[in-house]
């Protein structure tokens, strides 16, 4: 069994060292290190991704390599392996871990996680496949695991705070509004649940799908935590209104969940949060993913000028 270098330590307030980011041109040597360390074949691998993770894909092993862009995003690697860890104890449909492996490997300052490749099949995952998923996850009746807290606007802050690629007005900006939006949520503990709060996926959507023979499996474990299970409902909800769907996925999602978030007091708050972090979540990456800055920018002006109209597109497709 490989016995990997312990990851870097975080300090005590959860605020990652500064440290080397991600670039591509160095994916093919940690994809070479990774592949001599466990015996896999390298050959025909490729990027299937890279937002704020790069997902390697190596078709001759049925491996898939994940590695964070950002030391705010490999503070995450502990907490995605004790998801991932809990998904397979409960069996839902979730990607799995490489089998007989302590993780993660270090190569370099880069954590690098390694998963069974989904086997590929099926149709196109869709929004009722989420909603399925999704109550799966909600009804485990399971002691709570040992899983980080729903702070989702700590790691908002260390983006914003970390953000070297963008100027100091937009910056304070985004950090103002920050503020705002935690003002907001403090009054959700005077709003009655729709659902206990619990194990929640942290970020539900379609795009984190991934179809097989046997029907989708959910993937993207950075945000899995403990917290209101009415934020696994708001990503759905957020997407009907802001990208162009081919199918309204907060509909499909109702129908086959049960309940519409967007009917409960605390929505407003939590649509706003949730925009918040899909106009932040590439600051890490933005300098070494530059396709991703013309899509930010239009986020970030029709987000501040306060145009709930205006449609976005998915990061994954205008990513390089």
């Amino acid at each position: 069994m490989i016995q990997p270098t312990p990851p870097p330590a975080t300090p005590a307030d959860g605020t990652p060292q500064s440290g080397d980011r991600l670039a591509l041109e160095q994916l093919p040597r940690i994809v070479d290190e990774v592949a001599r360390l466990l015996g896999l074949d390298p050959t025909g691998a490729a990027r299937t991704k890279f937002t704020n993770n790069a997902v390697m894909l190596l078709p001759a092993s049925r491996a898939v390599l994940r590695i964070p862009g950002s030391p705010v995003m490999r503070a995450r690697v502990p907490a995605v392996l004790a998801a991932a860890q809990w998904y397979a104890d409960h069996d839902l449909p979730a990607v799995r871990l490489w089998p007989g492996l302590t993780q993660p490997l270090q190569i370099g300052p880069h954590l690098v996680t390694v998963w069974q490749q989904v086997t590929p099949g099926g149709p196109d995952p869709h929004p009722t496949d989420l909603g399925t998923i999704l109550r799966a996850i909600h009804t485990i009746d399971a002691p709570i695991p040992d899983l980080p807290q729903w702070r989702i606007t700590d790691g908002i802050r260390r983006r914003v705070t970390h953000a070297d690629t963008i100027d100091e007005e937009t910056r304070d900006y985004l950090a103002a509004e920050l503020r705002m939006v935690e003002a907001s949520l403090t009054g959700l503990v005077e709003i009655p649940p729709l659902i206990p709060p619990g194990v929640i996926h942290g970020d539900a959507h379609t795009g984190n799908l991934i179809p097989s023979p046997t029907g989708p499996v959910i993937c993207d474990f950075d945000a899995t935590s403990i917290g209101p299970r009415e934020w696994d409902l708001t990503p759905a909800a957020v997407g009907s209104l802001r990208f162009a769907y081919p199918v309204n996925p907060h509909r499909a999602l109702v129908d086959t969940y049960g309940l519409d978030v967007t009917t409960w007091p605390g929505f407003p708050a939590l649509r706003r949060l949730r925009e918040l972090q899909l106009v932040t979540s590439v600051l890490p990456t933005l300098d070494i993913n530059p396709a991703l800055r013309p899509q930010w920018r239009h986020r970030l002006n029709t987000f501040r000028s306060d145009d709930c109209h205006a449609k976005w597109t998915p990061y994954a497709e205008v990513s390089a």
